[in-house]
């Protein structure tokens, strides 16, 4: 059974909020859930791979959104 990802829409905020709201969001679903990040902040392109090693989260994917910006989908790990 697959369970949808949480949607955390960062789109037009500046760092550091994506990562504080992508912190929120992982600890927030149970451990294997998924969380799909939206931003558009250059930052957040450096910021999310790199809180994702040092927190031991799994960076599922990141691609390129049509519309500008990027989607980041982050499994949590433990």
């Amino acid at each position: 059974m697959t369970t949808a990802a949480t949607t955390v829409d960062c789109l037009g905020l500046a760092c550091p909020i994506p990562v504080v709201r992508l912190a929120r969001a992982v600890a927030s679903v149970e451990v294997g859930g998924l969380v799909e990040l939206l931003a558009d902040d250059p930052g957040a392109r450096v910021d999310i791979p790199v809180w994702c090693r040092l927190k031991d989260q799994q960076l599922v994917a990141q691609h390129d959104r049509p519309e500008g910006g990027w989607v980041f989908q982050v499994r949590r790990s433990h």
